[in-house]
């Protein structure tokens, strides 16, 4: 049975706080996930979203489709980009760490991306906005290391 990852990322000023929301969902099992950073960017919660929704799987090798309104991370994968800069190591490339976490987890299973328009009235994009959303407006944001470190 295929897995469906819907996903969104959100920041409230680019860098700014941010959050990340996704649903899974595989037949009636349906299970979201959020979470909120104090300094981040959008592409980075655009690609914590769609890791998170990843590494909550428990199957190895489970057939998964990722819906994400992200052009950033949807055409980085279908059009083989991230392969790219994986060999010339990231060189001027920004987020190497979540795209190395993206790799580890990715190559575990069989994975398909598709991109959806976003805002668009689309029923598990809406929810992931209002999860990502709600993520960087909240309270005891968490530091994204990977992009304070950065700075």
């Amino acid at each position: 049975m295929t897995i469906e990852i819907y996903t969104d990322g959100s920041s409230r000023g680019n860098p700014g706080p941010g959050g990340f929301g996704t649903i899974l969902r595989m037949g009636e099992h349906y299970k979201e996930l959020s979470g909120g950073f104090r300094l981040t960017t959008n592409n980075r919660m655009e690609l914590l979203g769609v890791i998170k929704g990843l590494e909550a799987l428990k199957k190895p090798m489970s057939e998964v489709v990722v819906y994400s309104d992200s052009k950033y991370v949807v055409d980085a994968i279908n059009l083989k980009w991230v392969f790219g800069w994986v060999k010339k190591d990231f060189k001027d490339k920004k987020n190497k760490d979540l795209w190395v976490r993206f790799l580890e987890i990715y190559k575990k299973h069989h994975v398909k991306f598709i991109w959806i328009k976003g805002h668009n009235a689309h029923p598990e994009n809406e929810r992931c906005d209002f999860l990502a959303v709600t993520a960087a407006t909240g309270s005891n944001l968490k530091i994204d290391e990977g992009y304070e470190d950065s700075i």
